[in-house]
């Protein structure tokens, strides 16, 4: 499956980026698969990494690996990070 990202710019925003790029959209995909390239190889290493470590055995292509990973988002990461701040500020009060 496949997800689409739309990015909207106002008409100065599209002006600067036509400056410094050839083709807008192209630098966009380039830079958002490049980003996506990064983290897969970071994940792939992770994940190889824990799953000789446990002793067990790697197959499926590093994409498989990479969507059967059990990580999570930035944004679970960052809630998580909250709801810790929260409760430590509670109990600090509470103190």
């Amino acid at each position: 499956m496949s997800k689409t990202i739309t990015i909207t710019l106002s008409d100065a925003e599209f002006k600067a980026l036509e400056v410094v790029a050839m083709s807008a959209q192209e630098w966009a995909d380039n830079s958002v698969h490049n980003r996506c390239r990064i983290a897969i190889e970071e994940i792939f290493a992770s994940e190889v990494e824990r799953i000789t470590a446990s002793g067990g055995t790697i197959s499926g292509t590093k994409e498989d690996i990479v969507n059967a990973a059990p990580i999570k988002s930035a944004a679970e990461r960052q809630a998580e990070d909250e709801a810790a701040q929260v409760a430590a500020d509670a109990a600090q009060q509470g103190a």
